[in-house]
């Protein structure tokens, strides 16, 4: 279990650093104030109007980072600062999610396909740490690794949706920069800065789909090493 752990330990520090990285992103452009003066809010219904989306409320939710776009009730949930304030990181954000809409307006397979996804993942992401503990407990015990390898394959799902994810969230963002751009909505320095904000968002997910293909191939190299020296 040490080498899981070091695993563990490596990735938990790169996340800190992205993330970390992240948060003083966005402080910092934070600080870049709109000229046209739109707010995160005000950018999200232009950019719907804009690609003829009519049917998508942009509504405020508590919070922090709480931004996400509802396909069920299409709705582009913006978090209070992001809603209300009038900059870069928040003229960034709103559209992102709205590159969302535009997705599911468009048909976007790979946001279809992760759609699809999420009620099985859902399911296997509660149950394949519980199983993966008793599938070592049980092959440390009696060598059997059949329990090992149903929670590989429970986790295998949900690595696979963390890479399905990183497509679909590129998309958006590009979706979101080619409409701040060719609309004209920002100044160069502001759009280098909502730019910035959505590439350091992205490294958040890059980070956790490779933790997880890291983690996945440690239990897959555990449960092949007792099937040798069985």
């Amino acid at each position: 279990m040490t080498g899981y752990y070091i695993i563990i330990g490596l990735f938990m520090l790169i996340s800190w650093f992205v993330g970390n990285q992240l948060q003083s992103k966005f402080k910092y452009y934070s600080k870049v104030h709109l000229a046209n003066g739109m707010s995160g809010r005000e950018i999200a219904e232009r950019m719907l109007y804009d690609n003829g989306i009519t049917d998508v409320k942009v509504i405020s939710t508590p919070g922090q980072l709480t931004d996400h776009y509802n396909p069920e009730n299409k709705t582009v949930n913006l978090s209070e600062v992001v809603y209300h304030e009038r900059n870069a990181a928040a003229a960034a954000v709103a559209a992102h999610e709205c590159g969302h809409a535009v997705q599911h307006a468009v048909g976007y397979n790979m946001l279809e396909f992760r759609s699809k996804m999420v009620p099985v993942v859902s399911f296997a992401s509660r149950m394949n740490q519980w199983i993966l503990m008793l599938g070592l407990v049980v092959m440390a015990s009696s060598n059997n690794s059949t329990l090992l390898w149903i929670g590989i394959f429970l986790f295998a799902l949900t690595t696979i949706f963390a890479f399905v994810t990183l497509p679909v969230e590129y998309d958006a963002s590009n979706r979101a920069l080619a409409w701040l751009k060719n609309k004209n909505m920002l100044l160069p320095n502001e759009y280098d800065g909502a730019k910035d904000s959505l590439k350091w968002a992205a490294r958040t997910y890059v980070v956790a789909a490779i933790g997880s293909l890291a983690q996945l191939l440690y239990f897959v190299m555990l449960a092949m090493g007792n099937r040798r020296s069985e």
